[in-house]
């Protein structure tokens, strides 16, 4: 049986309507909106019969309160003063359906129905959605194109080896997501995941941190403490940003790799340490190496298995169920219904070159989620400043290949036009015509699919 609230000012009404309602449904009543808003807090209401006006309250403002604690809530409004105006703004407020005082019980029952059905099938799509999302995804990683899937396929081969693994990619490619998937996948799922950004904390702290110390080593010592290593003792370690661990210590994490064994600082004794170290940079440590910068020994220690993320540029049919995934996930947060893009904003979206990757997409979503005022996300409603970078980008480059782009005219056909007059240039070359666009072959396929909708 369905939970059913009647909220009206009359007690009459109330009455009326839970006694021809009682058999199908389970019932509260509240003559008021603070007693209506403490009922859906308190019980799981499933549909809401709301009059429009509650003495000196509003039932649209209830309403949007309502929708706020519970977005997925099934409200319909009731009033005796009917108008064109009133029912356009309820509706647009949340509101399933209007219906105008006498109410007929015959009418009532017939829309609690569909109302209630409506709201089932709301609530099967979701879990079908979901289980569209767990489809193109891998431990929490949002991906279906074939550069995740090698990805997704190396992840599942090296998870339950101790080997150490080496995560290169640019920033905000997700390469901590791909360590926890190694980790939470793997045999060491129930052992410790330490992470430390080797950036982040000065090399003083950082060896500390690490290795451990024994009480009175430094001032403010006053009691021994294990370093990350020994409390991460059967699991797995995650050093990120390695490219920015200081020479000195690059040596003592070579002996920890090469012998398993930590020596806390102020302490000649060595403990045994059983951990997987999985390290990420977004430096290309081979030039590092060569500078001299970056142990050569440590590299190859470390490079055992490297696994390198791919930029959200050479994945850009992931950028659809990313967007889905961030749309959901920032909406639920913040307590809002889910909104969807409009297709100019979509356009956009898929166009964008997102140099700080996924991380950029999901701060980019959340914006959007947070200042929208309506149900679908518009141009207008993304960051400007993104809109001007994407604007200047495109005229730089129109330049750069003697494009002419006359004024008025969209990104995406703004777009279009620097792609085809390059590859004109290159009598069709892809590989010489992503070379000069600064983009990678496969992002040259997927603009020509989405432009010119040819076969690649």
């Amino acid at each position: 049986m369905q939970n059913l609230l009647i909220v009206d000012d009359e007690p009459s009404i109330c009455v009326s309507l839970a006694f021809a309602l009682e058999d199908e449904y389970a019932i509260w009543t509240a003559t008021d909106a603070e007693t209506a808003i403490e009922t859906v807090r308190a019980e799981s209401i499933d549909c809401v019969l709301l009059d429009l006006s509650l003495g000196q309250s509003s039932g649209l403002k209830l309403l949007s309160q309502l929708k706020s604690i519970r977005p997925q809530i099934t409200v319909i409004m009731m009033t005796a003063y009917g108008t064109i105006e009133s029912s356009v703004e309820a509706i647009k407020a949340g509101a399933y359906h209007y219906l105008t005082k006498p109410l007929h019980v015959d009418e009532v029952k017939l829309l609690l129905g569909k109302a209630l059905e409506f709201q089932s099938l709301h609530k099967r799509v979701q879990v079908l959605s979901e289980a569209v999302r767990q489809h193109q995804s891998y431990a929490g990683i949002i991906g279906k194109s074939q550069a995740m899937s090698r990805v997704f396929d190396l992840i599942s081969k090296v998870k339950d080896i101790p080997s150490s693994i080496l995560i290169t990619g640019e920033s905000g490619t997700g390469k901590e997501l791909v360590a926890r998937a190694i980790h939470f996948e793997g045999n060491r799922s129930e052992a410790p995941f330490s992470v430390i950004n080797c950036a982040a904390i000065p090399e003083s702290l950082l060896e500390s941190e690490l290795f451990g110390h024994e009480k009175g080593t430094f001032t403010g010592a006053y009691q021994s403490k294990k370093g990350l290593f020994e409390r991460s003792h059967g699991g797995t370690v995650f050093l990120d940003e390695i490219g920015e661990m200081p020479l000195a210590l690059q040596a003592k994490l070579l002996r920890v790799i090469q012998d398993r064994v930590v020596t806390p600082l102020g302490s000649y004794e060595q403990k045994e340490v059983d951990i997987r170290i999985i390290a990420a940079t977004n430096r290309q440590l081979e030039e590092e190496v060569a500078k001299g910068t970056f142990r050569e020994d440590l590299f190859y220690r470390l490079n055992v298995i490297p696994i390198r993320t791919p930029a959200l540029r050479e994945r850009m049919e992931d950028i659809a169920p990313l967007l889905d995934h961030f749309l959901q996930r920032f909406s639920l947060s913040m307590g809002k219904r889910e909104k969807t893009f409009t297709p100019e904003a979509k356009k956009w979206l898929y166009a964008y070159s997102y140099p700080g990757n996924v991380r950029e997409l999901a701060n980019l979503v959340e914006y959007a989620v947070a200042l929208s005022q309506g149900e679908r996300i518009t141009l207008e409603d993304l960051p400007p400043a993104l809109i001007e970078r994407q604007q200047d980008a495109r005229e730089r480059l129109a330049d750069r290949n003697g494009v002419a782009i006359p004024s008025g005219i969209t990104l995406e056909e703004a777009e279009r036009r620097i792609i085809l007059h390059a590859l004109e240039q290159h009598a069709g070359h892809r590989r010489k015509t992503a070379d000069q666009l600064g983009i990678s072959e496969r992002g040259l396929r997927q603009k020509l699919k989405q432009y010119f909708e040819m076969d690649s």
